[in-house]
């Protein structure tokens, strides 16, 4: 994830229009990654992210969602999270380690994200996600850890 901006953004944010604002002041927006993969944020805090994903157009060979697919929605989830913690420290959030376990497979509909922070530091952060699909079934549990740095190296 890019450095955000030095807008600090509200404890947590549901409204779409200020999803889609906050979303807009960073960088790169979205990210093409994401936008290609359909990634939609639903709720973003420091504490916790929520995201979609379609299962449609990110699945591999079988029809069935692509592990990549997971990771990808996995780490926007921790990665803007961490950025918000880092953020309110005058630091920017780059991803040094993620992982998933896939459990079960999705064949259609959405899938959502729900990242937890499991520790907010001063110079590290790291989110728990676990992507379930429209029945709530866990299709993937996923953990990524961010370092945080100086946000005047990415000036």
């Amino acid at each position: 994830m890019s450095a955000m901006t030095d807008q600090q953004a509200p404890a947590t944010i549901t409204d779409p229009d200020q999803i889609e604002a906050f979303v807009s002041s960073l960088p790169q927006g979205a990210g093409r990654l994401n936008e290609k993969m359909g990634v939609k944020l639903v709720e973003i805090s420091a504490d916790r992210i929520v995201g979609t994903m379609p299962v449609e157009g990110n699945t591999q060979p079988f029809g069935l969602l692509h592990g990549g697919a997971s990771v990808v929605l996995a780490e926007t989830l921790g990665s803007i999270g961490s950025g918000i913690h880092a953020r309110s420290m005058g630091k920017v959030a780059v991803g040094v380690d993620i992982n998933a376990t896939h459990h079960r497979a999705a064949t259609s509909g959405l899938v959502t994200g729900v990242a937890t922070a499991a520790h907010l530091g001063r110079s590290s952060a790291t989110y728990e996600i676990v992507i379930s699909d429209e029945r709530g079934k866990r299709v993937c549990t996923s953990r990524i850890t961010c370092s945080l740095v100086d946000a005047q190296r990415f000036a």
